[in-house]
């Protein structure tokens, strides 16, 4: 690939443009935002100057409701040789783009599977993709040619390519996507009136819960409009859930015996299924998930502390496989929780010692 075409220079298309850019790849801009392109092309993202003739591929990264007619307007000019989009629904844009007389063997649905709470050029950055699944979603009419320059884009991102059926990744990504943000959202909503008592003692679950809940609603607005069924039908599911374990809290309250014991199998039924779920998640680089533990160590909030712990795990021969931060409420201060292989926290943890951090007891 030699050139390409950026149309939408938000988080995802300036992202895709620096990548590519970054790898020796022409990369024209365009936005009905000025500002935006400005701001992309000044990051390095490409040039905001059209393209005097076809460009190898044309990256539509626009909101779901707008793909199509993105799409129709490149093949209505003869601005690219193929056309893909990255938008995180695939099923119904691809029909409406087919009613709309789009060349459906020269256009790919695709959908990276990577993002940010932050949107806009300024939160982009060319690794955005590198080791995240890019979700491609040909059909046996798809040109060979632009499947193989979807490819070749998905490579130079340093992403990893899944091949997958429209609508079963719009489903897919209802379960493990849109309805965790709508969830999230959920839960942090019940913080907007609580008292300020009680809001003072958020630790690193409900952080950690919530944490997407800070994302643009209007973006978000824009992606669930387009995929409302599917979420629909998890978020079902999750209700009926839902009302099972109010039950069961229910009865844990009783007097009866018989009725709290059945009310602690039903949480230890839901809290079961959480784990067992939990453990099909993937670990690091998409590999089955691992056990590891947990080294806590109190560090103070100043500059630099953390590269220091970072240099004596390396000092100790010892690789980081995660890390977490705990802030402690009203302290300068915190607990950095790092994830290391079984074997190696012993290790660490008495290496830590020698070098005069105080690890905290699991």
């Amino acid at each position: 690939m030699r050139s390409a075409l950026v149309i939408g220079t938000g988080l995802i298309g300036t992202s895709v443009a620096l990548a590519l850019a970054g790898r020796g790849v022409r990369v024209h801009l365009a936005d009905r935002d000025t500002d935006r392109v400005r701001t992309a092309a000044s990051l390095g993202a490409g040039t905001d100057r059209p393209p005097e003739g076809p460009v190898d591929l044309a990256v539509v990264a626009v909101p779901p409701a707008h793909i199509p007619a993105a799409v129709a307007e490149v093949q209505r000019r003869g601005a690219a040789r193929g056309c893909i989009d990255v938008g995180s629904v695939k099923g119904g844009p691809r029909r409406e783009a087919e009613a709309l007389g789009c060349d459906l063997t020269t256009y790919l649905g695709t959908h990276p599977m990577a993002g940010k709470e932050t949107t806009g050029p300024l939160a982009a950055g060319a690794d955005l993709f590198e080791g995240r699944p890019w979700v491609l979603t040909p059909t046996a009419g798809t040109d060979t040619e632009v499947l193989n320059l979807a490819l070749e884009l998905v490579a130079l991102c340093r992403a990893v390519p899944v091949v997958m059926d429209a609508d079963a990744h719009d489903r897919a990504v209802a379960l493990v996507s849109h309805t965790p943000q709508l969830v999230s959202s959920l839960v942090a909503a019940r913080l907007e009136t609580a008292d300020e008592t009680a809001v003072r003692l958020c630790g690193q679950g409900i952080r950690d819960v919530t944490r997407i809940a800070a994302s643009d609603p209007a973006m978000w607005i824009d992606i669930l409009s387009a995929n409302p069924g599917p979420v629909a039908d998890v978020l079902a599911a999750v209700a009926e859930d839902l009302a099972e374990t109010v039950r069961a809290l229910r009865a844990l309250q009783s007097a009866d015996e018989a009725k709290r014991t059945d009310g602690a199998a039903g949480i230890e039924d839901v809290l079961r299924r959480g784990n067992s779920g939990r453990a099909r998640v993937p670990g690091k680089h998409g590999q089955a998930p691992a056990a590891y533990e947990t080294v806590a160590v109190l560090i103070s909030d100043r500059p630099g502390e953390l590269a220091r712990i970072f240099a004596d795990a390396g000092r100790a021969g010892v690789n980081i496989e995660d890390v977490r931060i705990e802030h402690a409420t009203g302290q300068q201060a915190g607990h950095v929780q790092l994830m290391v292989e079984p074997d190696a926290a012993p290790v660490l943890a008495a290496a830590l010692r020698e070098r005069g951090w105080a690890i905290r007891q699991q």
